[in-house]
């Protein structure tokens, strides 16, 4: 692949400011299908007492128990985590870019397996956030009684450490969720982006790219939901306290789909889809109203940088679709 263009950078730092921003908005809206998400993937089955018969008695049901504020259980952690997150995925995929380039891959491939990498890079980072996360969504209590972000974190790290069974639990889980969303998204966006010619009227092209992203984000969730199904089962509540029953994820699949069936392990699928559209368009208007800083001139290679700079955009775009 071709080495990064001039403007690259200048683009780059734009693009994390607007999409820090944009993330962070997201994050604030779509949160509440998060936590719903989160509810239906750790239920086991029909006959569990506390069971979620749908989606709408899902959301009646934390409303009239919980209050306005159970739909924001567990926001604290991806808004702690979502800097950190931003900047590890960007740098690196790049990274990840500049070495598949000496390898004999086309650049759709070589997208592919940066995002396969930068996925599996980001997950270290994101999951012991994502522990105390799913903990707090998984608590039924009013808001008021729960405990706080890091009373939680400080309980889970005093009761079961730092390692797989405390504060890192669920990692080859997350791993996969991240790792194979990213590598699926982009190497499906980049394929498919090359075969649909681009428009010169800038709402068709919005709408091309917006299109695409949304398609792509679909069937990598598609792909990647049994891994988040395990996540959840693993890093949420157990079904006999003091027992470990969902420990690691490949065995937590198989048991999932040999007590539950195979669309168990498509729980939370719906919220999950809903959040795409919303989510991508909340970054990419962000993007378009905050890009009021162009690229100098004698920065730009004009040739390279747009191929680049919506790789930048993707890049962002996808943070909170996994």
């Amino acid at each position: 692949m071709a080495g990064t263009p001039r403007g690259f950078w200048h683009e780059a730092s734009h693009q994390i400011l607007a999409g820090g921003s944009a993330g962070l908005v997201e994050i604030c809206l779509m949160h509440p299908l998060d936590v719903v998400k989160t509810r239906f993937q750790i239920q086991r089955g029909k006959n569990d007492p506390s069971n979620y018969k749908s989606l709408r008695h899902c959301f009646r049901t934390i409303f009239q128990t919980e209050g306005l504020f159970g739909f924001y259980k567990g926001i604290l952690p991806p808004i702690l985590a979502e800097t950190p997150k931003r900047a590890v995925k960007f740098f690196t995929f790049e990274q990840y870019k500049k070495l598949l380039g000496y390898a004999a891959l086309s650049p759709p491939m070589t997208l592919a397996v940066a995002g396969l990498g930068s996925g599996l890079t980001e997950a270290i980072v994101v999951n012991p956030f994502e522990v105390v996360k799913v903990s707090l969504q998984a608590n039924r209590d009013a808001f008021t009684e729960q405990p706080s972000t890091f009373a939680k974190a400080q309980q889970i790290i005093k009761d079961h450490g730092l390692g797989l069974s405390g504060l890192n639990k669920g990692l080859t889980a997350t791993l996969g969720r991240h790792g194979v969303f990213n590598m699926v998204y982009f190497g499906f966006y980049f394929n498919v982006k090359r075969i649909i010619p681009a428009n010169k009227d800038p709402t068709l092209e919005f709408l091309r790219k917006f299109g695409i992203g949304l398609v792509s984000g679909t069937i990598a969730s598609i792909i990647n939901i049994p891994f988040d199904v395990a996540k959840s089962r693993i890093q949420g509540p157990q079904p006999v306290p003091g027992e470990i029953k969902y420990r690691t994820c490949l065995k937590t699949m198989a048991t999932v789909y040999k007590e539950e069936g195979f669309l168990a392990l498509y729980k939370g699928l719906v919220p999950k889809i809903m959040r795409l559209g919303p989510g991508r368009l909340i970054f990419d208007s962000w993007s378009i109203g905050s890009s009021g800083a162009p690229v100098p001139k004698e920065k730009c290679n004009p040739e390279t940088l747009s191929a680049h700079t919506d790789c930048i955009s993707q890049i962002f775009s996808v943070q909170h679709m996994t």
